[in-house]
């Protein structure tokens, strides 16, 4: 016979962390300018209890170039976000989504005459 799986109770599920709808747009529009530029072509999205993440991948085989995280816990310390560099170097830090995807920003930006 079959073992049945109880369903858990909503009261018994842990709340997960996400990013909410303008953060993702902010994000999803640097991958799309990111891609659009040839630098990257795959991306990951993984949301947890503690924490979220969205991972920018050059090829799928490899690892992230660069991972941008969201961590409430320190919100009130040193910010939610962290932009982590393939190595795991942490690059940026901050409480504002913007300032820290500022050092990406920069790539597209260009002297014109």
């Amino acid at each position: 016979m079959s073992v049945v799986a109880p369903f858990p109770l909503p009261r018994d599920r842990r709340p997960i962390t996400a990013f909410d709808r303008s953060e993702l747009q902010r994000i999803m529009g640097l991958y799309g300018r990111m891609v659009a530029a040839g630098h990257w072509r795959d991306y990951a999205l993984a949301h947890h209890a503690d924490y979220a993440t969205f991972a920018a991948f050059r090829r799928h085989s490899e690892r992230p170039e660069v991972r941008i995280e969201k961590r409430p816990e320190l919100r009130l310390k040193q910010g939610a976000f962290v932009l982590v560099s393939e190595h795991g170097v942490v690059l940026k830090r901050g409480h504002d989504l913007a300032a820290v995807l500022a050092p990406l920003e920069r790539r597209f930006m260009r002297l014109v005459r």
